[in-house]
């Protein structure tokens, strides 16, 4: 996690900067305690089988999925639809510049 983060929020998006998922996208949908949170995708990762993953193997982005985060904090429960989609229009508005293919290196921020 850098410097300029904040504490995490459900319904945020984070960029995975340790681990096998090195350099790809999930959203937080749950905060396990002040160390840990859970992050799926809808697609490796779907909602009934996160990854417990370490704030400081993540970094967080600035943007906070509003479909995501109303569905998790009223119902509980997100579809994995839902969170493809949150994820797919948080890379392709904020993200335009990368081309198919291409990897984040490691100096590229999320906002």
């Amino acid at each position: 996690m850098s410097e300029t983060d904040s504490s995490p929020r459900i319904g945020q998006i984070v960029r995975i900067v340790q681990g096998r998922e090195f350099g790809q996208f999930a959203i937080i949908i749950d905060i396990v305690n002040e160390r840990l949170v859970l992050l799926a995708d809808g697609e490796k990762r779907k909602f009934d089988k996160p990854k417990l993953k370490n704030l400081q193997h993540i970094e967080l982005c600035e943007y906070v999925s509003p479909e995501v985060r109303s569905s998790l904090l009223e119902t509980g429960r997100v579809t994995n639809g839902k969170l493809r989609f949150a994820l797919s229009k948080f890379v392709n508005e904020n993200l335009i510049d990368l081309k198919k293919g291409d990897q984040l290196d490691g100096e590229r921020r999320c906002n």
